[in-house]
């Protein structure tokens, strides 16, 4: 059984231990420097505020253990705000950011809350009718060759692989189809 840690700090944690836990997988959350040392196959870094994510990574001394743990290959798997972690660059903001991932990030992309969607797209290696939730969503603006794009909606990059790292623009974890979930799983 495979053991997934779930960044537990804030934003939508609990969604992903459920569709993991129906996968079949293992849950532990990641709230202190003490969780982090548990065993683990694998790292989610979910929607939330992006800000206040890597203010709280900073407190709690997570920051570079996990930026190690991902450099040195950990499965890790980003969802909205974990996609602007990942990012190398966002645009138009000089904040450090785990930085472990060769894209650019438009925060907020699609505007604020009003302008959150639900659409249904292709996403490669995975299928062609895949649900997709955007809530005050970014986008990859720019992508090394280095980088797998996996979905494009709108003209927009939205999902994308590097190596060891999955990100989505989108929310997988709020809709039923674990698809995504299950994908990432493969990856380990």
């Amino acid at each position: 059984m495979k053991k997934i840690a779930v960044l537990a700090l804030q934003g939508a944690f609990i969604e992903h231990e459920q569709r993991l836990r129906e996968l079949g997988a293992e849950v532990v959350e990641i709230r202190r420097l003490a969780d982090w040392h548990q065993p683990k196959d694998g790292l989610i870094l979910p929607g939330g505020e992006s800000t206040v994510m890597l203010k709280l990574l900073y407190d709690l001394h997570l920051f570079h253990p996990i930026q190690e743990a991902i450099q040195k290959g950990l499965p890790t798997f980003g969802t909205c705000a974990g996609l602007i972690l990942l990012a190398k660059q966002v645009e138009n903001e000089p904040a450090r950011r785990l930085g472990t991932m060769d894209i650019t990030v438009r925060r907020n992309a699609y505007g604020r809350q009003l302008g959150s969607f639900h659409t249904f797209a292709a996403m490669k290696n995975i299928g062609e009718n895949i649900p997709m939730t955007f809530i005050r969503a970014p986008y990859i603006s720019e992508a090394r060759p280095n980088v797998d794009l996996l979905s494009i909606v709108e003209g927009h990059i939205v999902a994308a692989r590097q190596e060891n790292q999955l990100v989505t623009a989108f929310h997988p974890e709020l809709d039923t189809d674990a698809s995504v979930h299950r994908y990432f799983l493969q990856m380990i």
